[in-house]
């Protein structure tokens, strides 16, 4: 189960990374009214990436933190399609091609499982 968990991980963190690139196109930042503009999306964004990394070690070593950082990475997905989903529904023009809603979707299916199985192992 380890081995398909760490699968999960590296989907579902290429989907996280790649709608975070398409976040760069749609300037994601004035969307949700962040300060900074790029320089700060992309302060952001450098910590986030390094315990994505980080966590799919401690996954590949099978071991608690890995499990938690699983969690959390399936959260932000679930959180990323449910608020890219709420502002789509309001009418909002950002991420409407097919290859966002593609990813978004992705990202959806791949949180789950990767939810699922992170709680598997955990109990």
């Amino acid at each position: 189960m380890w081995k398909f968990l760490t699968w999960l991980y590296i989907i579902n963190a290429t989907f996280l990374i790649t709608h975070e690139i398409d976040s760069a196109f749609w300037k994601e930042w004035e969307l949700f009214r962040l300060p900074g503009g790029i320089s700060g999306f992309l302060l952001i964004h450098l910590p986030m990436v390094f315990f994505i990394m980080l966590g799919l070690m401690w996954v590949e070593r099978q071991s608690m933190p890995g499990l938690i950082m699983s969690l959390v990475l399936a959260g932000g997905g679930l959180f990323a399609f449910v608020i890219h989903t709420y502002h789509l529904r309001r009418g909002r023009p950002e991420f409407r091609t097919g290859v966002s809603i593609a990813i978004l979707i992705g990202t959806l299916v791949t949180s789950l499982a990767q939810a699922f199985s992170s709680l598997w192992l955990l109990v």
